[in-house]
Protein backbone atom coordinates (compact mmCIF):
# COMPACT_ATOMS: atom_id res chain seq x y z
CA UNK A 1 0.00 0.00 0.00
CA UNK A 2 1.12 3.44 -0.90
CA UNK A 3 1.92 5.49 2.08
CA UNK A 4 3.39 8.50 0.92
CA UNK A 5 1.46 11.14 -1.22
CA UNK A 6 3.84 13.26 -3.53
CA UNK A 7 1.06 13.49 -6.52
CA UNK A 8 -1.79 12.28 -7.48
CA UNK A 9 -2.38 12.47 -11.02
CA UNK A 10 -6.16 12.12 -12.04
CA UNK A 11 -8.83 12.08 -14.99
CA UNK A 12 -12.16 13.76 -14.56
CA UNK A 13 -15.15 12.86 -16.75
CA UNK A 14 -18.62 14.39 -17.06
CA UNK A 15 -20.28 15.80 -20.02
CA UNK A 16 -21.64 18.96 -18.47
CA UNK A 17 -18.30 21.34 -18.94
CA UNK A 18 -19.31 24.19 -15.75
CA UNK A 19 -19.15 21.15 -12.95
CA UNK A 20 -15.72 19.72 -14.61
CA UNK A 21 -14.89 23.76 -14.79
CA UNK A 22 -16.04 23.58 -10.52
CA UNK A 23 -14.24 20.62 -9.57
CA UNK A 24 -10.55 21.36 -11.38
CA UNK A 25 -10.91 25.10 -9.94
CA UNK A 26 -11.77 23.56 -6.58
CA UNK A 27 -9.46 20.42 -6.94
CA UNK A 28 -6.24 23.18 -8.17
CA UNK A 29 -6.30 25.00 -4.54
CA UNK A 30 -4.30 21.22 -3.49
CA UNK A 31 -0.94 20.57 -4.63
CA UNK A 32 -1.13 17.24 -3.88
CA UNK A 33 -3.46 16.79 -6.87
CA UNK A 34 -2.51 16.71 -10.41
CA UNK A 35 -5.40 16.82 -13.15
CA UNK A 36 -3.94 15.12 -15.95
CA UNK A 37 -7.06 15.45 -18.49
CA UNK A 38 -10.84 15.76 -18.39
CA UNK A 39 -13.03 14.09 -20.90
CA UNK A 40 -17.07 14.31 -21.56
CA UNK A 41 -17.72 11.17 -22.41
CA UNK A 42 -16.63 7.18 -21.19
CA UNK A 43 -15.40 6.87 -24.48
CA UNK A 44 -13.25 9.30 -24.28
CA UNK A 45 -12.39 8.80 -20.48
CA UNK A 46 -10.93 5.36 -21.48
CA UNK A 47 -8.92 6.45 -24.26
CA UNK A 48 -7.44 9.14 -22.36
CA UNK A 49 -6.85 6.69 -19.01
CA UNK A 50 -4.84 4.79 -21.59
CA UNK A 51 -3.03 7.15 -22.67
CA UNK A 52 -2.16 8.82 -19.27
CA UNK A 53 -2.24 6.21 -16.68
CA UNK A 54 -3.91 8.02 -13.88
CA UNK A 55 -3.78 7.08 -10.16
CA UNK A 56 -7.45 7.59 -9.93
CA UNK A 57 -10.84 8.80 -12.12
CA UNK A 58 -13.39 10.90 -11.38
CA UNK A 59 -16.05 10.22 -13.24
CA UNK A 60 -19.87 10.82 -13.89
CA UNK A 61 -21.83 7.54 -14.48
CA UNK A 62 -24.61 9.31 -16.87
CA UNK A 63 -22.39 10.64 -20.11
CA UNK A 64 -23.36 10.45 -23.90
CA UNK A 65 -21.91 7.66 -26.24
CA UNK A 66 -20.46 5.34 -23.43
CA UNK A 67 -21.90 5.67 -19.66
CA UNK A 68 -19.43 5.92 -16.82
CA UNK A 69 -20.69 2.39 -15.83
CA UNK A 70 -18.83 0.45 -19.05
CA UNK A 71 -16.48 2.98 -18.95
CA UNK A 72 -15.06 1.83 -15.60
CA UNK A 73 -15.38 -2.01 -16.35
CA UNK A 74 -12.77 -0.98 -19.35
CA UNK A 75 -10.73 1.01 -17.16
CA UNK A 76 -10.60 -1.56 -14.29
CA UNK A 77 -9.70 -4.01 -16.88
CA UNK A 78 -6.85 -2.85 -18.70
CA UNK A 79 -5.65 -0.73 -16.04
CA UNK A 80 -6.57 -2.23 -12.88
CA UNK A 81 -4.23 0.21 -10.47
CA UNK A 82 -6.50 3.20 -11.70
CA UNK A 83 -8.63 3.44 -8.70
CA UNK A 84 -12.70 5.04 -10.39
CA UNK A 85 -14.77 6.94 -8.39
CA UNK A 86 -18.05 7.58 -9.34
CA UNK A 87 -20.25 10.61 -9.26
CA UNK A 88 -24.12 10.12 -8.87
CA UNK A 89 -27.02 12.11 -7.59
CA UNK A 90 -29.23 10.87 -5.12
CA UNK A 91 -32.09 9.05 -7.05
CA UNK A 92 -29.14 7.05 -8.55
CA UNK A 93 -28.96 3.66 -6.50
CA UNK A 94 -29.31 0.85 -8.29
CA UNK A 95 -26.46 2.96 -11.21
CA UNK A 96 -24.03 3.27 -8.34
CA UNK A 97 -24.39 -0.36 -7.58
CA UNK A 98 -24.14 -1.64 -11.02
CA UNK A 99 -21.09 0.88 -10.99
CA UNK A 100 -19.52 -0.71 -7.76
CA UNK A 101 -19.65 -3.99 -9.66
CA UNK A 102 -18.09 -2.44 -12.31
CA UNK A 103 -15.35 -1.96 -10.48
CA UNK A 104 -15.12 1.29 -9.28
CA UNK A 105 -13.53 1.58 -5.81
CA UNK A 106 -15.62 3.97 -4.21
CA UNK A 107 -18.37 7.01 -5.07
CA UNK A 108 -19.32 10.26 -3.95
CA UNK A 109 -22.92 12.13 -3.85
CA UNK A 110 -22.15 15.06 -6.76
CA UNK A 111 -23.21 17.72 -3.83
CA UNK A 112 -20.29 16.71 -1.95
CA UNK A 113 -18.36 18.97 0.07
CA UNK A 114 -14.39 19.64 -0.93
CA UNK A 115 -12.63 18.10 2.38
CA UNK A 116 -14.93 14.92 1.31
CA UNK A 117 -13.47 14.80 -2.43
CA UNK A 118 -10.42 15.18 -1.53
CA UNK A 119 -10.13 12.58 0.91
CA UNK A 120 -11.65 9.96 -1.45
CA UNK A 121 -9.27 10.91 -3.92
CA UNK A 122 -6.27 10.33 -1.29
CA UNK A 123 -8.33 7.02 -0.09
CA UNK A 124 -8.52 5.34 -3.34
CA UNK A 125 -4.82 6.43 -4.21
CA UNK A 126 -4.06 4.90 -1.50
CA UNK A 127 -5.69 1.45 -2.48
CA UNK A 128 -8.81 1.55 -0.15
CA UNK A 129 -12.71 1.71 -1.15
CA UNK A 130 -14.66 5.08 -0.17
CA UNK A 131 -18.44 5.13 0.54
CA UNK A 132 -20.03 8.65 0.47
CA UNK A 133 -20.76 9.88 3.98
CA UNK A 134 -24.11 10.73 3.31
CA UNK A 135 -25.78 7.21 2.43
CA UNK A 136 -29.42 5.99 3.36
CA UNK A 137 -29.40 2.72 5.35
CA UNK A 138 -30.87 1.40 2.41
CA UNK A 139 -28.58 2.28 -0.09
CA UNK A 140 -25.51 0.57 2.39
CA UNK A 141 -27.35 -2.73 2.68
CA UNK A 142 -27.72 -2.63 -1.49
CA UNK A 143 -23.89 -2.30 -1.43
CA UNK A 144 -23.70 -4.87 1.31
CA UNK A 145 -25.99 -7.83 -0.85
CA UNK A 146 -24.56 -6.93 -3.80
CA UNK A 147 -21.25 -8.36 -5.63
CA UNK A 148 -19.17 -5.77 -4.88
CA UNK A 149 -16.78 -7.23 -1.98
CA UNK A 150 -13.96 -4.46 -1.41
CA UNK A 151 -12.73 -6.65 1.64
CA UNK A 152 -12.71 -10.63 -0.53
CA UNK A 153 -8.58 -10.01 -0.35
CA UNK A 154 -8.48 -9.12 3.48
CA UNK A 155 -7.79 -11.78 5.92
CA UNK A 156 -10.71 -12.03 8.62
CA UNK A 157 -10.13 -9.94 11.50
CA UNK A 158 -11.59 -11.44 14.83
CA UNK A 159 -13.61 -8.71 17.51
CA UNK A 160 -14.13 -9.43 21.10
CA UNK A 161 -17.88 -9.71 21.92
CA UNK A 162 -18.09 -6.13 22.84
CA UNK A 163 -17.12 -4.80 20.18
CA UNK A 164 -19.52 -7.14 18.10
CA UNK A 165 -21.86 -6.02 20.32
CA UNK A 166 -21.00 -2.45 19.94
CA UNK A 167 -20.66 -3.07 15.89
CA UNK A 168 -24.67 -4.40 15.93
CA UNK A 169 -25.94 -1.48 17.72
CA UNK A 170 -23.49 0.88 15.52
CA UNK A 171 -25.41 -0.75 12.75
CA UNK A 172 -28.72 -0.04 13.73
CA UNK A 173 -28.13 3.74 13.80
CA UNK A 174 -27.35 3.91 17.96
CA UNK A 175 -25.60 6.70 18.93
CA UNK A 176 -22.66 6.48 21.46
CA UNK A 177 -24.46 7.89 24.48
CA UNK A 178 -27.29 5.37 23.63
CA UNK A 179 -24.75 2.30 23.22
CA UNK A 180 -23.17 3.40 26.38
CA UNK A 181 -26.67 3.63 28.50
CA UNK A 182 -27.42 0.21 26.73
CA UNK A 183 -24.65 -1.27 27.98
CA UNK A 184 -23.65 0.31 31.08
CA UNK A 185 -20.59 1.56 29.60
CA UNK A 186 -19.90 5.58 29.05
CA UNK A 187 -20.54 7.36 25.99
CA UNK A 188 -16.55 7.63 26.08
CA UNK A 189 -15.59 4.06 26.57
CA UNK A 190 -17.94 3.42 23.54
CA UNK A 191 -15.96 5.96 21.52
CA UNK A 192 -12.49 4.27 22.41
CA UNK A 193 -14.19 0.83 21.38
CA UNK A 194 -15.65 2.41 18.04
CA UNK A 195 -12.07 3.56 16.79
CA UNK A 196 -10.26 0.50 17.46
CA UNK A 197 -13.37 -1.37 15.44
CA UNK A 198 -12.82 1.21 12.59
CA UNK A 199 -9.01 0.96 12.69
CA UNK A 200 -9.66 -3.13 12.74
CA UNK A 201 -11.99 -3.39 10.18
CA UNK A 202 -9.72 -0.53 7.71
CA UNK A 203 -12.14 1.73 6.79
CA UNK A 204 -12.70 5.57 7.42
CA UNK A 205 -16.28 5.84 8.80
CA UNK A 206 -19.73 4.22 9.82
CA UNK A 207 -20.82 3.35 6.20
CA UNK A 208 -18.00 1.27 5.79
CA UNK A 209 -18.46 -0.07 9.31
CA UNK A 210 -22.23 -1.11 8.06
CA UNK A 211 -21.05 -2.64 4.40
CA UNK A 212 -17.79 -4.84 6.40
CA UNK A 213 -19.99 -6.04 9.24
CA UNK A 214 -23.06 -7.20 6.42
CA UNK A 215 -20.11 -8.57 4.11
CA UNK A 216 -19.05 -10.39 7.23
CA UNK A 217 -21.90 -11.51 9.11
CA UNK A 218 -21.27 -9.67 12.05
CA UNK A 219 -24.47 -7.58 11.26
CA UNK A 220 -27.82 -8.93 9.71
CA UNK A 221 -30.09 -5.74 8.46
CA UNK A 222 -33.52 -6.09 9.00
CA UNK A 223 -35.28 -6.98 5.94
CA UNK A 224 -37.91 -3.88 5.04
Amino acid sequence: MKTSIPDISIIIADDHELFRDGLKLMLSKHPEIRIVAEAENGRELVALTLEHKPEVVLTDIKMPIMDGIEAAKKITAQQPQTGVIGLSMFDEDDLIIDMLEAGAKGYLLKNSDKSEIVDAIVTVYNQDPYYCRNTSRKFTQMIAKSKFNPYSKKERIEFTDREKEIVNLICQEFTNKEIGEKLFISSRTVEGHRVKILEKMDVKNTVGLVVYAIRHNLYTPVKS
